[in-house]
């Protein structure tokens, strides 16, 4: 969608358009020689078309440098240069649970597929897996292909690790390097770093969640959080596990500025997924028009010339 800069400048087109209504009056009138111009009714040596042709170029040319004035942009999307996301994802058994259909493992992969075609080409995503161990399953890649075919190995595991699932998900993004002992390192030449986590219930094992999030905020990583399920369970839908944590993942999206998201059945979470897609690897920017305005005038000025110069005659 186009805006401007300047809008005022857009009443320039009303004077543009009084002098159309006085050129096409001053056409049907005559004129002296001395005053003929390429809109005269009587220039010679050329046509009504070609008349009317040299007009509409030359009001055309005088729009364009008013639109140029008003200073035109326009909202293009863009892809986020060298963005890195990593999707975590809790396989504990409460995923087994079948509220959301065929149950809530199989509608998160169904989810980070949408995920995965949602992105930039260029943006890297790799997948980690957590319950009461994370694993990096694939590194972040700009193959998306090949962490497609990842999310089929996506199995059940006992227990909730969730800061696990986060740290994990922290030192696979480029620039984060974590060392036994000694805590992570961020290269200065990191690139944005981004992490989708999704769960279904309340971390029982590992790192405390929210420790996990400072962590990733010094490491400049930005966390979406995203639950699935009930806080409380809904009968007669069939479940299985402790509720879902609600509060720790909002303070762990809120700590490193993230956002937490919460879907209740399989197309809620793709559509949330599609969202973060968009919102991590693609970014919208105003660009301005007006050079484009001032070589549309050109044109149309050098155009209405050429049509029209068989029509000056100079006494």
């Amino acid at each position: 969608m186009v805006g401007f800069l300047w809008p005022a400048a857009l009443w320039g087109l009303a004077l543009v358009a009084g002098l159309a209504a006085g050129v096409a009056w001053l056409s049907r009138r005559r004129v002296p020689r001395a005053w003929k111009h390429p809109w005269a009714a009587e220039a010679e040596g050329l046509s009504r078309r070609q008349r009317h042709v040299a007009s509409l170029l030359y009001l055309g040319a005088l729009a364009a440098v008013v639109v140029g004035t008003a200073r035109p942009v326009v909202a293009v999307r863009l892809p986020v240069r060298d963005a890195a996301v990593v999707l975590s994802i809790d396989v504990s058994g409460s995923m087994r649970s079948q509220d959301l259909l065929p149950n809530r493992l199989e509608a998160a992969k169904g989810a980070a597929r949408a995920f995965l075609r949602g992105l930039s080409p260029g943006t890297s995503v790799g997948l980690v897996a957590f319950a009461g161990t994370a694993e990096l399953l694939h590194p972040p890649t700009r193959d998306h292909a090949r962490v497609l075919r990842t999310l089929d190995d996506l199995s059940f595991r006992p227990r909730t690790a969730i800061g696990e699932g986060l740290l994990e998900a922290v030192a696979a993004l480029p620039g984060r390097v974590r060392r036994p002992g000694s805590g992570f390192q961020l290269d200065a030449s990191a690139p944005p770093g981004t992490v989708v986590l999704l769960s279904d219930g309340r971390s029982n094992t590992g790192v405390d969640p929210l420790e996990a999030a400072e962590v990733a905020r010094q490491q400049k990583v930005v966390v979406y959080t995203v639950g699935i399920g009930d806080p409380a369970p809904r009968d007669p839908v069939w479940t299985i596990g402790g509720p879902l944590d609600e509060e720790t993942l909002k303070e762990v999206a809120r700590r490193t500025g993230g956002e937490y998201f919460h879907a209740t059945d399989s197309a809620g979470l793709s559509k949330v997924y599609r969202q973060l897609a968009y919102r991590v690897s693609w970014q919208t920017r105003r660009e301005e028009l007006s050079g484009l305005a001032a070589l549309v005038a050109a044109v149309a000025l050098v155009a209405s010339w050429w049509a029209g110069s068989h029509a000056y005659r100079v006494l």
